[in-house]
């Protein structure tokens, strides 16, 4: 039975996390795919910058409780290796989800997820992290690479266990992966400031 979770969690998991809330709520509530506008990113940031704080804000939190809901059916079925499944599953369905031509976010709305579900110590400091990065630099992608970092450190010392411990290390490891555009942008001094769409302050 244990063979089976560690084939059933992960593939449940990606399935859970490729279902894209700013895809959908793009396409249904507003007529429009947020792949084809602003970055192109599918994610809660475009969201915000293209069509304000609200479809923002409901991007995001629907791409936490995904991940959360992931997370805790995993934990529920196989303990903390489940958590780490599920966790390593809802991710790469987020950012690479199936049903959406692998095209979806930056895993960073997700990655917050993990850091709650791993311990609330650890997203708790990831938040605040990403807050004090952004908000001094006015730019989300450096809040977000920091955040994605700092979750490894954090996870270390509040919850040091093994499978907890791989679970931080890929979720930094894919985070910061997908914003190695923004990496290049930061470098060249091209990367913009953040600023919310429909006249969001």
């Amino acid at each position: 039975m244990k063979i089976l979770y560690w084939i059933l969690i992960p593939i449940g998991a990606y399935l859970i996390g490729s279902l894209n809330f700013s895809i959908v709520l793009s396409r249904v509530l507003l007529g429009k795919d947020i792949r084809k506008h602003g970055s192109g990113n599918a994610g809660a940031t475009n969201m915000t910058r293209v069509f304000g704080w609200f479809a923002g804000v409901a991007t995001l939190a629907f791409d936490i409780l995904k991940a959360i809901l992931a997370m805790w059916i995993g934990k529920k079925l196989f303990g903390e290796p489940g958590v780490c499944l599920a966790g390593m599953g809802v991710m790469l369905g987020h950012c690479f989800p199936v049903f959406y031509h692998f095209h979806g976010g930056k895993g960073i709305a997700t990655g917050a997820a993990v850091g709650f579900m791993i311990d609330w110590r650890v997203g708790i400091s990831i938040i605040v992290a990403f807050l004090i990065c952004a908000l001094i630099s006015k730019k989300v992608s450096v809040g977000s690479i920091i955040a994605a970092i700092w979750i490894v450190p954090s996870t270390c010392f509040f919850a040091p266990q093994p499978y907890l411990i791989a679970l931080s290390v890929f979720a930094m490891v894919l985070a910061v992966s997908r914003h190695k555009e923004n990496i290049k942008r930061l470098i060249a001094g091209t990367e913009p400031d953040f600023r919310a769409g429909k006249g969001g302050k």
